[in-house]
This record gives structure tokens, C-alpha cells and sequence, in this order.
């Protein structure tokens, strides 16, 4: 990207030496090299934000051609029953329930975590699970005292 040859490279080094000084060159370099990271890290993210805007965009252009290649192949294997009815079903004519691929999840409610629970059974023969009380919070122990030797 940039041509600089060794020639140049000697000679900004000699005028930066010269006008910045031999104390202070070295906190001129830091400096120098901390800008030229934070640059590269900059580049580095722009780089790999058009990368993966290139590779969204060369994804969504395979998805439609795989999808035109889909309805092709269907159009030219479809069987005449399959054209004929509107309403999806098995072969021998019973309507099967259709779930769309896109649909969003279902929620379902979440079980309830109970730690050890307890199963009572009810004299109908059902049984139901009861959550078991928290344990009492114990007393703090006395210290002992050890009575002192006298001497």
C-alpha cells in the first residue's frame, strides 16, 4: 500500500530525532505506535463489517436461486394428485394437520422447581406434590468460657 523504501525510512528517523529530541523520542514513539493500534483495530473492524455484509448478500443471492431451482424440480415432478388437492393429507385421504415452517414457537408454561417435594395421596387416588416448609433458622452457640488459672 505504501512504498517507503529504507532511504526514506533513515531519513524521517534523522528529523525526528533531531527535532523531537533524544529525551523525548522514545514518549513520541509510544505515542506513535498507540494511534497506529488503535488505527489498525478501526480497519480491522470496518474489514470484517463488509465481509460479512458481502457474505449476507452472497447468502441471500444462493437462497433465491436454490429456491427458483425448488420450484422448478417441483413443477416438473409434481404428481397430478398432489396439483389437485388443496388441502394437505396422506394417501389415503385423511387431512393431516399442517404446521407452517415459519411459525413462531410455541411458549409453554415452565415447571415449577421444588426442592424434595413431598407426594400426598388423596384418598380419590390422586396424588399431589407439596413444596416442604423452610428449615427454622438455628440459634448461635454460646461460647464456652474456660475459667482463667489463677496463679
Amino acid at each position: 500500500m505504501f512504498d517507503i523504501a529504507p532511504s526514506e525510512f533513515l531519513l524521517v528517523a534523522v528529523v525526528a530525532l533531531l527535532v523531537i529530541g533524544p529525551k523525548d523520542l522514545p514518549k513520541a514513539m509510544r505515542f506513535l505506535g498507540y494511534w497506529v493500534g488503535k488505527a489498525r483495530g478501526v480497519m480491522g473492524q470496518v474489514r470484517s463489517g463488509f465481509d460479512s455484509m458481502v457474505r449476507e448478500a452472497e447468502l441471500h443471492d444462493m437462497e433465491k436461486k436454490w429456491a427458483a431451482e425448488n420450484e422448478r424440480i417441483m413443477r416438473e415432478h409434481a404428481t397430478p394428485a398432489a396439483l389437485a388437492s388443496d388441502v394437505p393429507g396422506d394417501a389415503s385421504g385423511a387431512v393431516v394437520e399442517h404446521v407452517a415452517q415459519d411459525a413462531p414457537p410455541m411458549m409453554v408454561e415452565q415447571p415449577v422447581m421444588v426442592e424434595h417435594p413431598v407426594v400426598i395421596a388423596a384418598s380419590d387416588g390422586a396424588s399431589e406434590a407439596i413444596a416442604p416448609t423452610a428449615p427454622k433458622p438455628r440459634k448461635p452457640r454460646a461460647k464456652k468460657t474456660e475459667p482463667k488459672a489463677e496463679s
